[in-house]
């Protein structure tokens, strides 16, 4: 098997073949890089941004059935492994399911842990977590019930023939993410300029809520970990990093990296969530049990926060 880009037991030294649906991402170039060691890699993209060197470049808008079978068909490959970094709802799931039988029989799905509902989370949180349901049509239902709807498609299918593993990571961080993990500065371009400034970090509740942070490395370490992992086959595994934190820590830990402190003001918790349901996500503890992953022996993460925090900035030419 392989296991931290060693080769052992029964399969060969000669790569294999691996295609990563997405590859140009935040995360999927990073799964594209680390594959590499293992696998000739190919990539599915639409072809707008730039891709790892040294992938091989397939070219189609997933949502085109027609484009997409003929570009996989002209590849005339059978991929050992394909990761789906970009499955956002029912219908590119359900498309998954109808094409990639011929072409591989195993794959790595990228979730979120939006699929749980925050009113009914646990400290920590496990797989079988009570989870979103927003019925009806894909087009009326929020980043979290699309993906809980591809989840579903999924979790049907995982006694078939394909080998399925789905992954339900909480904040990703790391370069190319922007920095932010709560409202009102989730994601913000200009996060670090701000805390430089001394400007306000407004966090709802103080941001005492506890965070699960997973750095980008880690999460697409552990999906190429996972392939020849027989305990992975069939199953989901919450995963999150080697420290759960309150919000307010990850600002500060930002500011800490960029040698000042962060001026944090208290939103009021009380009625924010009726105003601003689209943040159900986030106003919760977002903290996950790793038992389960460490038990299928799939490489847990490692990256502190403040190293983390810290390369990120390096990158985005802060430090």
């Amino acid at each position: 098997m392989v296991c931290n880009g060693k080769t052992e037991g029964t399969y060969s030294s000669e790569k294999m073949n691996a295609l990563i649906i997405g590859g140009s991402g935040g995360l999927s170039s990073v799964v594209a890089q680390m594959a590499m060691e293992q696998y000739r890699v190919w990539t599915l993209t639409r072809g707008v941004h730039e891709l790892p060197e040294g992938v091989r470049a397939l070219r189609a808008d997933r949502n085109d059935l027609s484009a997409l079978k003929q570009v996989l068909s002209g590849a005339g490959v059978r991929w050992d492994v394909v990761f789906d970094c970009i499955c956002m709802n029912r219908e590119q799931a359900e498309a998954d399911l109808a094409i990639l039988p011929e072409y591989t029989d195993r794959l790595v799905m990228v979730s979120t842990d939006s699929v749980y509902d925050g009113r009914y989370k646990r400290i920590p949180e496990r797989e079988d977590g009570i989870c979103v349901d927003e019925p009806g049509d894909t087009q009326d239902c929020s980043y979290a019930g699309n993906k809980r709807h591809m989840e579903e498609v999924f979790i049907k299918d995982m006694s078939s023939g394909l080998k399925i593993t789905i992954f339900r990571p909480g904040h990703i961080y790391g370069p190319g993410f922007l920095l932010g993990c709560f409202p009102e500065h989730s994601r913000q371009k200009e996060l670090p300029e701000l805390i430089l400034k001394g400007e306000e970090i407004r966090l709802v509740g103080m941001g005492s809520y506890v965070i699960h942070p997973v750095y980008v490395d880690d999460l697409a370490g552990a999906l190429v970990d996972c392939v020849h992992k027989e305990k992975a086959y069939g199953e989901i595994f919450c995963i999150g990093g080697p420290e759960a934190i309150e919000n307010k820590t990850y600002y500060e830990t930002i500011a800490g990296c960029l040698g000042t402190r962060a001026v944090i003001k208290e939103i009021p918790l009380e009625g924010y969530l009726d105003k601003h349901p689209e943040y159900a996500g986030n106003l919760c503890h977002r903290v996950y049990d790793l038992t389960k992953l460490r038990e299928a022996g799939i490489r847990l993460p490692s990256t502190g926060l403040h190293e983390g925090i810290e390369k990120t900035l390096k990158y985005m030419g802060y430090l």
